[in-house]
């Protein structure tokens, strides 16, 4: 087992915990270019078919606080097993599930589950490595999620067509159980004190940044997530294939994988607010790319741009939400996570009747708008709390 002394001196996430955050984004991205081929199979509108992963995505969101303020308590590593436990059950469940509303009340558990996964890694890295070493250590997490998304979107979709979407939560269940094996070969990190429920829901409220920050995860993942999900259905509405619509997508995570490699040097010459910056402009032009014309071309373009976002603004904010509050890190980071998910399912469900009636350079338009107005907010933010330290 890997000794407590040991851990003070990490300037990277081990490697079991990189395959649990791997292993929830396989889940979580696996469902996007599904929802088509759900629509056809369980004879539904698409607009009902996007509710199998709305009710994920909230419920992703809405666990995390939950499960940050037990991360406190019990420890981030025994959250981890515990969660990856119950999403390997429910993630054979939706396997095997009957019908559409048995299937949605699977993926919600699941979601719940899989929800601890990322908040108690990111909380894991903030114990484990010095503030210097922080946001790049983050990048080599969010590479880890990056290869699942990018494995998850090109995969999903030929899953899918050629065999089954059972088959894709299959293995993801399988993921889940090849997961949790190796995380018990690491101890817990060293802290001075553990912080209880009471104690960190005040320190939370009483610093203004922590819900400034979750605040900005709140958008960001209405535009960055749930933006991403709707790609592929985008493309697929104009009679594009299942499988190229989501490897079309899987440019994502590939871009995200590429653009991470570059946050360690960059974090070395940058303020964390330019580093959002680029993020932020980043985000603008991928939206605004698919909002003027909707094609194969500007999807690639735009999971590309939204891969750049993720690395550079989200590791940033990611960054930022682990500082505020040290002596409850585990629940500033969950509700930063649950507010980015709860974002991606907001903006889902709001979009889901205008996909349906093909109103997409309405949906990327405006959200290119948007966009604008977090990055300006969130590089003001980040430049002014950086200046108070």
């Amino acid at each position: 087992m890997v000794s407590h002394t040991s851990l003070t001196a990490l300037t990277r996430p081990p490697a079991a915990v990189s395959l649990a955050a791997f292993t929830s984004s396989v889940d979580r991205f696996g469902v996007s270019p599904l929802l088509v081929i759900l629509a056809l199979d369980f004879d539904v509108p698409l607009s009902v078919a996007v509710a199998v992963a709305s009710v994920y995505f909230f419920t992703y969101g809405l666990s995390q606080p939950l499960w940050g303020m037990l991360s406190d308590k019990f420890g981030r590593l025994t959250i981890m097993r515990i969660a990856l436990s119950g999403a390997l059950i429910c993630g054979l469940s939706s396997a095997f599930a009957p019908n559409l509303v048995l299937l949605t009340i699977a993926r919600a558990l699941t979601g719940g589950f899989f929800g601890a996964i990322v908040p108690a890694a990111i909380t894991y890295v903030g114990d484990t490595t010095a503030l210097r070493h922080r946001q790049s250590a983050l990048s080599d997490l969010m590479a880890a999620i990056a290869v699942g998304t990018a494995a998850a979107t090109a995969a999903a979709g030929f899953l899918g067509q050629i065999f089954t979407w059972r088959v894709v939560f299959a293995m993801s269940a399988t993921l889940a159980l090849a997961s949790l094996i190796p995380l018990f070969r690491l101890s817990e990190p060293h802290r001075d004190h553990r912080t209880g429920v009471l104690a960190a829901l005040k320190l939370f409220f009483s610093e203004k940044w922590a819900v400034f920050v979750v605040c900005l995860a709140f958008i960001e993942g209405a535009l960055v997530l749930g933006l991403l999900t709707l790609l592929a259905p985008a493309l697929e509405y104009q009679g594009i294939e299942t499988s190229l619509a989501g490897l079309s997508v899987a440019a994502y995570g590939v871009a995200t994988l590429v653009f991470s490699r570059l946050v360690r040097p960059i974090t070395a010459r940058l303020s964390g607010s330019h580093i959002v910056l680029i993020g932020g402009i980043c985000l603008i032009v991928g939206l605004g790319a698919v909002a003027v014309h909707l094609s194969v071309l500007t999807v690639v373009i735009a999971a590309v741009l939204l891969g750049g976002t993720w690395a550079f603004m989200h590791t940033g904010l990611q960054s930022w939400a682990t500082q505020v509050v040290p002596e409850a890190r585990g629940m500033t980071v969950a509700f930063f996570a649950g507010a980015l998910f709860a974002g991606s399912a907001v903006s889902t469900a709001v979009a889901g009747t205008l996909a349906e009636a093909g109103r997409w350079t309405l949906i990327f338009g405006a959200s290119s708008g948007l966009a604008v107005v977090l990055t300006l907010v969130a590089v003001a933010g980040l430049a002014r709390y950086q200046a108070t330290r």
